[in-house]
């Protein structure tokens, strides 16, 4: 399964090649290509899968999603399913 991951831009750097960003999802920062999206601004949340941009979103879906997520790691937990867990092995 893929996921993308909502993040905020927080730094954009197009003193490239390509447009990168350093991108905040909730305290971890890590860098993505902004390529697919060359509107996207800081403040801007964005969809990011594989290190890569993909779409922009409002910062109300944004907070939607990663509520969500939380969730899902919060029942992998509860079922005692960690990273390398199955469900097969219920």
């Amino acid at each position: 399964m893929c996921l993308g991951v909502p993040g905020k831009i927080i730094e954009i750097d197009d003193s490239k090649a390509l447009k990168m960003a350093k991108v905040d999802f909730g305290g971890i920062v890590r860098e993505a290509c902004l390529e697919y999206v060359p509107e996207a601004k800081v403040g801007d949340y964005t969809v990011i899968h594989v290190g890569f941009a993909i779409s922009l979103l409002s910062e109300e879906e944004a907070l939607s999603s990663l509520d969500a997520l939380k969730e899902l790691v919060s029942l992998e937990d509860e079922l005692g399913l960690g990273y390398e867990g199955k469900a097969s092995d219920l």
